[in-house]
């Protein structure tokens, strides 16, 4: 699937970049459709085999109390193969580019808009009445929580309008794009402030990190705190790296079931 940036007014560029999607991978609810959640995997990964740390093939997410959360919808798309500036140049499957994971790094805004307008495409046609969420680890954690502000924003970067409401945002080992400037975009509009304050995030990170600082994972918190996302967890793993484990997952199923309300889910 491809995308093709649209323009943002008479200053863009003329030629445009045009992303081509890989292959989505779909894990169907058991029992009752309650809730469809979009994970996105990290830097050089694919949907299939992302959905795998997360979820088993009985639509559960794997845990070390077998927590079932039987009425999510998977859906694990797949980054567009493009050179990133962190390889050198190289290319792998990334959902924007990167040249360095830092606070102060420059934000690929085109590529960060061509992801989260897929992302929000594969939300917007599921049925009425179904809660949505965005779930990723590390650079798809970055998609989804730079997602989560164009949500609460109304638009994406470009001025185009957001199409989609989400009831449940999970970053795992990731960072937040554009955090720099996002409580000014924020100031003057209620209506933003009204979606900051209601939005659930649930964010994970390991304090011996060494691909995404734990410093960069905590200023994002920080950050979203400070522009108004008060709905938003933050939850600190001392002995973990960049990967998730048990305990982390046994998290993301509990909050998943709250947040979003899912009937018949059950733990051991």
């Amino acid at each position: 699937m491809s995308y093709n940036n649209p323009s943002s007014g008479s200053g863009s560029r003329s030629a445009r970049r045009t992303f081509e999607f890989g292959r989505t991978h779909v894990v169907r609810p058991k029992g009752k459709h309650q809730a469809t959640i979009v994970w996105l995997h990290g830097l050089g990964d694919k949907g299939s085999s992302s959905c795998e740390p997360v979820i088993n093939d009985n639509c559960s997410l794997t845990s070390s109390y077998s927590y079932e959360a039987p009425g999510i919808k998977w859906i694990c798309p797949t980054a567009p193969t493009r050179p990133v500036a962190l390889f050198g140049g190289f290319s792998c499957t990334a959902w924007f580019d990167v040249g360095d994971i830092s606070e102060d790094a420059p934000d690929d805004l085109e590529g960060l808009d061509a992801s989260a307008a897929h992302v929000a495409n594969l939300l917007s046609t599921e049925p009425a009445g179904i809660k949505l969420g965005i779930g990723g680890f590390s650079m798809g954690a970055a998609t989804a929580l730079y997602s989560t502000t164009c949500r609460v924003l109304g638009k994406f970067g470009n001025g185009n309008l957001y199409p989609v409401d989400l009831s449940a945002i999970v970053g795992l080992s990731g960072w937040l794009p554009g955090s720099r400037t996002l409580r000014n975009q924020m100031e003057g509009s209620l209506e933003a402030a009204r979606r900051a304050a209601s939005v659930p995030i649930l964010m994970c990170h390991g304090l011996v990190d060494d691909v995404v600082a734990y410093q960069l994972g905590q200023k994002s918190a920080q950050a979203l705190s400070s522009a108004g996302f008060r709905n938003l967890t933050f939850r600190t793993y001392n002995a973990m790296g960049h990967y998730t484990i048990p305990e982390e997952t046994d998290e993301v199923c509990n909050w998943l079931t709250v947040t979003l309300g899912l009937e018949g889910s059950r733990a051991y």
